[in-house]
């Protein structure tokens, strides 16, 4: 069994809600990450999984300590990260990196490739002396499958494929352990998403490099994924390794958004049962009481309404489900052998 090199405990962030222009009341808070917890082992991939809005990217900004979280802690190596500041920061920036959403926006338009992925190492200059820094560019360009010699191009002058591509080798240039990656592929045409996922599994092999990849496509987490977790408003509502969840997922909003995923072989798709759900995700500044999710479930009782379902094991499972009537359910296989 391998070490954790990451733990979540009890992570919460909320945000203000704001009335007024000069004298400013806060009136509410939303709930973005409201009370997560889990492990990333080493040289592992966990992925974060759940619809628009329900808290992953607040995750990932503060997992990387960009935004300080509400309560809760991030322990890197058991030292919890989010009380770091200055020169301990900034040193701990070397272990973690991420990988944004967006290549287009994500790059500088004023600075060529070379300045973009050498600019760790001015941060950084003990990672590199600054004679070598030029050669470590074009290693890096090359490791992540582009032409050392267009050192001098701009962003505006590759691909959204390739972009992405270079904003990988920048994650890269400070040899991290762990790399953030929040919907790395979701702005890509889906053979160009194909490439780069098979780049960020070839070079975890490479490097032993531990990945938290954020998605909104469960066909895309189940390519790298060890372990997977699915949020909803806030909250993580199952976790549990890659086979555990897309074939037997106990929670009703995993088995959902399971039976929403497109099946390729035609021999199977009438096999499918599709899960449709009514209703409209709740507003996080007022989440229902109780389960989370009780306001669109087929399954919700009255005690759904009075209890928070904890994140643990029920009988008859082999992972954890917050969910009070959690039941395996086997699901048609929603990808090619």
């Amino acid at each position: 069994m391998t070490e954790n090199i990451l733990e979540v405990r009890d992570l919460v962030k909320h945000y203000p809600v704001t009335q007024g222009i000069v004298f400013k009341k806060t009136i509410g808070q939303v709930k973005a990450v409201d009370g997560v917890s889990f492990e990333l082992r080493s040289g592992e991939t966990l992925g974060v999984v759940g619809e628009s809005g329900c808290g992953k990217s607040t995750l990932a900004r503060v997992l990387m300590n960009l935004e300080r979280p509400t309560a809760g802690s991030v322990l890197y190596k058991g030292q919890d990260i989010s009380k770091l500041s200055g020169g301990a920061l900034r040193r701990l920036r070397r272990q973690i990196q991420l990988v944004m959403q967006d290549p287009y926006t994500s790059l500088n338009p004023r600075m060529t490739v070379g300045d973009l992925i050498g600019e760790p190492f001015e941060i950084h200059p003990e990672v590199a002396p600054k004679g070598s820094r030029r050669q470590k560019v074009k290693e890096l360009l090359d490791l992540v499958g582009l032409n050392p010699e267009h050192i001098h191009r701009y962003p505006h002058q590759f691909s959204g494929g390739q972009r992405q591509r270079i904003g990988i080798a920048r994650a890269l240039a400070l040899r991290p352990e762990i790399i953030v990656c929040d919907e790395p592929v979701s702005a890509l045409d889906v053979s160009i998403q194909a490439q780069v996922m098979n780049l960020l599994e070839k070079l975890q092999n490479e490097f032993g490099l531990s990945y938290v990849f954020i998605a909104h496509d469960l066909s895309v987490v189940r390519h790298l994924s060890d372990r997977v977790a699915v949020m909803y408003l806030g909250k993580i509502v199952e976790i549990g390794t890659e086979d555990e969840i897309y074939e037997r997922p106990t929670h009703p909003y995993t088995q959902a958004l399971l039976s929403a995923v497109p099946v390729p072989d035609p021999t199977l798709r009438d096999q499918k049962a599709i899960i449709r759900l009514t209703g409209d995700v709740p507003s996080p500044v007022s989440p229902p009481s109780g389960c989370r999710f009780r306001t669109r479930c087929w399954k919700a009782q009255d005690v759904c309404a009075e209890q928070v379902p904890l994140l643990e094991i029920r009988s008859g499972s082999d992972h954890a489900s917050a969910c009070h009537f959690a039941e395996k359910r086997e699901i048609v296989a929603t990808h090619e052998a």
